[in-house]
């Protein structure tokens, strides 16, 4: 059995809690300056000499005092330290066990106070720190409603609009609004260009292919005609998939249009039942295997992906195989699993058969596709929150499953 590395646990601190550690250590560090500092000044002064003054009243005639009358009534002493060694003893000791009192009360009573007035600098840097990092806040939730949105450009019309000092923060919320209305007016012109060029790009296709079918069912259209009229007819329903395609995949990286309750199994049988034609044509026999995979999001753009994954298997597979289309629900998710048989597929085409217009070696000789079938499920699925995967079939063919939230 293989032993895995020990990982340790990742803490994360929020840069809030980050300020109040760095404010709070940092006051702790000028406070227990501040007092090993005072410490050392006070003991510097209690070693310095000085006079001691006491009431006593009865040894103005003791050996080595002399008595000083003092003004207001009283008699005081100035002890004269000179032939008296009992008397300089006692005040020595005196005088340690004072400077050792004070100093000790000085170190206590200190760090008392350190810890004391450390504990509020703590709670005020903490709501101190929370009130400088709320535009923060206010921009991160701005983005994340932006990056949760439904489709891409979804939310773009929100802004910011910090008022505050004109600091770094509000600078950083000004430049984030202009990225916004940047973004926003791209999209709205990438909306007009799709609407637009759903319209120009189809219009002159059905008009060619009205001509080429009336110039066909001519009673005096020769063999000749009728065959070119074929060929045309065939360029011409190739550039409509591919038209539509285009416009499809660009509708589905932006915005999903409807969003209700979607069964994905009555997608599947649907979608299976249409395709019984063309899979009787190619020889390939499609099975549906339906669960129940509830789900929301546009009905038109899920059925296009399984209309593209089970149109896949078909066109891309050989006489006598098969396609798998399978739902199911795992935990928060739904499934759609499409399988089938096939030419062999390397690994590393497939990550390369989700660009458009990129096809494996051997799915190239198809002539009804137009290389778009799987991009246009991969924005589908991201559009409705979902992922792809794929992966190559043992013996041929490919394995495509569709994850959508539950």
């Amino acid at each position: 059995m293989k032993l895995l590395p020990f990982r340790p646990p990742s803490y994360r601190l929020t840069i809030r809690a980050r300020l109040t550690l760095v404010y709070g250590g940092l006051f702790f560090l000028a406070g227990l300056a501040l007092l090993v500092v005072t410490y050392f000044l006070v003991d510097q002064s209690l070693l310095q000499k000085f006079t001691f003054r006491a009431p006593l009243p009865d040894l103005g005639q003791a050996p080595g005092v002399a008595g000083m009358a003092e003004p207001g009534g009283g008699t005081r002493v100035r002890v004269l330290i000179d032939n008296n060694p009992d008397l300089v003893y006692y005040m020595d000791k005196q005088a340690e066990s004072l400077r050792h009192a004070t100093m000790v009360a000085l170190l206590q009573q200190g760090a008392i106070a350190l810890l004391v007035v450390g504990a509020v600098a703590i709670a005020l840097g903490w709501l101190i720190a929370g009130r400088l990092l709320s535009p923060l806040h206010r921009i991160t939730d701005t983005a994340r409603r932006i990056s949760t949105a439904p489709a891409a450009d979804r939310g773009l019309h929100e802004r910011i609009a910090l008022r505050g000092p004109n600091d770094e923060i509000q600078e950083l919320a000004d430049t984030f609004d202009a990225m916004l209305a940047r973004l926003d007016q791209a999209f709205d012109g990438q909306r007009r260009f799709v609407a637009n060029a759903s319209h120009e790009l189809r219009t002159p296709l059905t008009l060619n292919r009205s001509l080429v079918e009336l110039a066909m069912h001519r009673r005096t259209a020769s063999d000749d005609v009728k065959r070119l009229g074929e060929t045309l007819l065939d360029i011409n329903g190739r550039h409509e998939r591919l038209i539509e395609g285009l416009l499809l995949l660009a509708r589905s990286e932006n915005e999903v249009m409807e969003r209700r309750p979607v069964d994905l199994a009555d997608i599947a049988d649907h979608v299976g039942l249409q395709s019984a034609g063309a899979a009787a044509e190619a020889g390939v026999s499609v099975v549906v295997e339906a669960a129940p995979a509830e789900t929301t999001g546009d009905p038109v753009l899920l059925e296009r992906v399984a209309q593209n994954l089970i149109g896949n298997g078909i066109r891309h597979n050989a006489a006598g195989g098969w396609v798998r289309a399978a739902t199911a629900t795992r935990g928060g998710r739904v499934q759609l699993e499409v399988s089938n048989s096939g030419p062999v597929v390397a690994a590393y085409e497939v990550e390369g058969l989700f660009e458009p217009f990129r096809r494996g070696s051997e799915r190239t000789r198809s002539d009804q596709g137009v290389g778009l079938g799987l991009s246009i499920v991969r924005a589908i699925a991201r559009a409705h929150g979902g992922t792809v995967a794929a992966r190559p079939r043992e013996g041929g063919g490919l394995v495509v499953t569709v994850s959508l939230p539950r």
